[in-house]
C-alpha cells in the first residue's frame, strides 16, 4: 500500500533494503533528461579522427625521387624513367623504427607519413640530387575499427581519415541483420563502454559520434521490457515495442489503472540510479553503499499535471511500475476479514442449535419451544446514489 512505501522511506518503519522516495516534478524530469544514456555524453573525445599515425606492425611504402640521373639512387644512363627508386615495403618493428638506405634508422611509431617524409628528405639532402620523398601506408594493421555482433559482415576495418561516424562504420560491415527496435549498439573505447538503442543513432544525431582508431562497435538484439503489478488493468512483463517510450505510454500498455481498485495519486516506479544522478535529485546518499541507489519515483495521476510529466518521463529497460490500492479497498478488505472472523465464531453456535433440534425431533419429545436458526452475518448492501 502507498502508506507502507512512504513510511518506510521516512524511517517510520524499518525497511529490509533502504531506498529513496522521489516525487516526480518538472525539475526531476529535467535532471533525468540530462543523464539519459547517450554516446555523445559518455565519451569526452567526440572530435573526428586526426591524421593517421603509424603503429607497430603497419607497413610503410617509401619512394625517393632525384632531380636528374647520376644521383645516389639513379645511374648515369638514366634508364629509370622519372629518376626514382622504390624502397621495399617494410613493417614498423617492435621498437617503432624503419630503415632507409643512406638515411639510417627512422623513427615511425606515432608519427604521420609527412613527418617521416621530412626526416628522410633532410638526411638525404647531402647525398642525393635534390631528393623528394613520398611516404605512404602500404598496409594498415593497427588503426582499425572492429564491428561485431548482429551485422552482415563483421570484421576489422581500416580507420578512415575522412571523419567516419558510428553509422558509417556499421554500414561498412553490411548494416544490422535486423532493423527492429530491439537492436542495441555498444561502443567500447579505451576501456570505457556505453550502449544505446539503434534508434537513438537514427533519431538523435548527437549519438552518431565520430569513430576513432581501435574503437569496438558491437550490435546485439535485446528486447526492452518493464514489469507492472498492483491495481493496474493488466499485470506482468511488457515489451516496449519501440526504441523509446514514456511513462504515460507504459501505463497505457499495462491497461491503465483499475477504476475500482487503484489509487491514481500513488503510482510508483522502481529504478536504480547512479549516485551522481541521485545526488542531483537531492537524495541523501550517505545511508547507501555502492554506486547504484535504489530509487522509487512517486507519480500523482490525480493531479492533471501528472499526465504531462508522465509524457516526458522516459522509461528504461527493466523498470517496475506498481499501482497502489485505494484506501477504500484496504478498508473493504479489513471489513471482509472482520466478517469472516465473526462468521467463524458464529458457526459452532448454529451447528449446536441445529444438532439439538435434530435430537429432539428424533426422540419425539414434544416441546412448544420453537428453535430458530440464527441468521448468518453478511456484508451490508451498499446503495450508490447518483
Amino acid at each position: 500500500m502507498a502508506t507502507d512505501v512512504r513510511s518506510a522511506s521516512e524511517g517510520l518503519e524499518p525497511a529490509s533494503l533502504p531506498y529513496a522516495l522521489v516525487k516526480l516534478t518538472p525539475e526531476i524530469v529535467e535532471i533525468l533528461g540530462r543523464y539519459t544514456p547517450r554516446l555523445s555524453s559518455a565519451f569526452a573525445d567526440r572530435a573526428p579522427a586526426k591524421a593517421f599515425r603509424f603503429g607497430v606492425g603497419d607497413t610503410v611504402s617509401i619512394t625517393i625521387f632525384e632531380s636528374a640521373a647520376g644521383g645516389l639512387f639513379t645511374s648515369d644512363a638514366g634508364v629509370r624513367a622519372g629518376n626514382f627508386v622504390t624502397v621495399p615495403n617494410q613493417a614498423v618493428d617492435e621498437r617503432g623504427n624503419i630503415a632507409v638506405p643512406y638515411a639510417g634508422t627512422i623513427r615511425a611509431l606515432g608519427r604521420t607519413p609527412s613527418e617521416i617524409r621530412d626526416e628522410i628528405t633532410d638526411k638525404l639532402k647531402g647525398r642525393a640530387l635534390e631528393p623528394q620523398v613520398v611516404v605512404a601506408v602500404a598496409e594498415q594493421n593497427t588503426s582499425l575499427v572492429s564491428v561485431l555482433g548482429d551485422v552482415r559482415a563483421a570484421g576489422r576495418f581500416r580507420a578512415s581519415p575522412s571523419a567516419e561516424r558510428v553509422i558509417d562504420a556499421i554500414a561498412r560491415a553490411g548494416g544490422p541483420i535486423t532493423q527492429g527496435y530491439d537492436m542495441w549498439v555498444s561502443l567500447e573505447r579505451k576501456g570505457h563502454r556505453a550502449s544505446v538503442p539503434f534508434g537513438a543513432l537514427m533519431y538523435e544525431p548527437s549519438n552518431n559520434i565520430y569513430v576513432l582508431p581501435n574503437d569496438v562497435i558491437y550490435l546485439y538484439n535485446q528486447p526492452q521490457t518493464f514489469v507492472a503489478f498492483g491495481a493496474s488493468g493488466l499485470q506482468g512483463q511488457f515489451k516496449f515495442d519501440a526504441w523509446r517510450i514514456s511513462l504515460a505510454e507504459a501505463v497505457g500498455k499495462q491497461g491503465g489503472m483499475n477504476d475500482g481498485l487503484a489509487d491514481p495519486s500513488s503510482v510508483f516506479l522502481y529504478r536504480g540510479e547512479t549516485r551522481e544522478v541521485a545526488q542531483q535529485m537531492g537524495v541523501d546518499c550517505r545511508p547507501f553503499k555502492g554506486p547504484i541507489i535504489p530509487v522509487i519515483y512517486l507519480i500523482n495521476f490525480r493531479d492533471p499535471s501528472g499526465y504531462f510529466l508522465a509524457q516526458t518521463f522516459e522509461m528504461r529497460n527493466k523498470d517496475v511500475i506498481y499501482t497502489s490500492n485505494s484506501p477504500v479497498v484496504e478498508t473493504t478488505k479489513f471489513l471482509t476479514f472482520v466478517r469472516t472472523i465473526l462468521a467463524t465464531a458464529n458457526d459452532p453456535i448454529i451447528y449446536a442449535t441445529n444438532g439439538y433440534a435434530l435430537k429432539a425431533a428424533t426422540h419425539g419429545t414434544g416441546s412448544g419451544t420453537i428453535i430458530t436458526t440464527p441468521t448468518p452475518i453478511t456484508s451490508p448492501a451498499v446503495t450508490i446514489t447518483q
